[in-house]
């Protein structure tokens, strides 16, 4: 089981903050990602692909990551 946390733009397209999906062992962004996209349709995908996956002390982009218990879905912020 995987909790995910979905910040920002991310959250406003899935409509919720968080929730937890049951993902096998060793799943990685590349299958959150797969398994995002055929619940909550394509286009979320192209979002996707500009996020930021925080998982634990690590921020990442890399697709091939394994996903810890918790992670977090972090679209580009603007501001300054």
């Amino acid at each position: 089981m995987v909790e995910v946390r979905y910040f920002a733009a991310v959250a406003d397209a899935v409509g919720k903050d968080a929730e937890t999906l049951d993902l096998p062992p060793g799943a990685t962004i590349a299958d959150l990602r797969s398994r995002l996209s055929a619940v909550y349709g394509p286009d979320l995908d192209k979002m996707l692909g500009v996020c930021a996956y925080l998982m634990g002390d690590e921020l990442t982009r890399d697709s091939g990551a394994t996903l810890t218990s918790r992670v977090d879905v972090m679209p580009p912020f603007a501001g300054g």
